[in-house]
């Protein structure tokens, strides 16, 4: 049966609160360990396999990640007693899971690719402590949008490790990309074709809007 206007209002905004929830939580979490990360003087053996676990991190399958959040969450693992499976909080982890990676990983190499003696400079000119850190993150601010961009196009468009956790349950935790799964696989192509259009236009319109912000503070 093919969905009405209302229907695609509904999970288009719960794809967005669920994408722009996990992508708060990552880049809240993310940006201070990779700037920390990335402007370390020093990497001692820790901190390459730190390094290294988030690199493999950047690239790990969503598939696996939703198996990993849903062992987590399951009533027999860690987090079991919260009860979250199947509703939208796990999709929520499971997207701070995928992003947090890129999320570093992009931030720490924006950090490190300041000169190494840019601190001394910045307090040799005599400027306050508490105005470092927003002149560092001046410097890299193209960087920093960046990693935006990137953990907010790999969340928005997954579908495996939503699905795992999710269930894509009729409204409760059903989102464009689970939406546009269970479509196509009813062989409903005209409704499935339609939600895509939808999953496209907000990827396009939200990747515009931080290009164009990208773009100014290039300027």
């Amino acid at each position: 049966m093919p969905v009405d206007l209302a229907q695609i209002l509904e999970i288009t905004g719960r794809t967005l609160q669920v994408c722009f929830t996990a992508l708060g939580v990552a880049l809240a979490v993310g940006l201070p360990i990779g700037i920390a990360l990335g402007r370390r003087r020093s990497a001692g053996r820790g901190s390459l396999a730190l390094v290294a676990l988030i690199n493999s991190g950047m690239g790990a399958p969503p598939v696996v990640v939703g198996l990993l959040v849903a062992l987590t969450l399951w009533s027999s693992g860690p987090l079991g007693g919260l009860q979250l499976m199947y509703r939208p909080e796990a999709m929520v982890l499971a997207q701070i899971a995928i992003a947090l990676p890129l999320v570093i990983g992009i931030s720490l190499a924006a950090a490190g690719s300041l000169e190494e003696d840019w601190e001394l400079q910045v307090r040799a000119l005599g400027i306050p402590a508490r105005w470092r850190v927003w002149l560092l993150l001046r410097e890299i601010r193209l960087g920093l949008l960046a990693a935006v961009i990137a953990a907010l196009g790999g969340i928005l468009s997954e579908v495996g490790a939503v699905l795992m956790v999710g269930g894509n349950l009729e409204g409760e935790t059903r989102v464009l990309t689970t939406a546009i799964l269970m479509y196509t696989r009813m062989g409903e192509y005209a409704t499935a074709i339609g939600l895509a259009a939808v999953l496209l236009g907000l990827m396009l319109v939200l990747a515009g809007l931080l290009t164009l912000v990208q773009q100014s503070g290039r300027r």
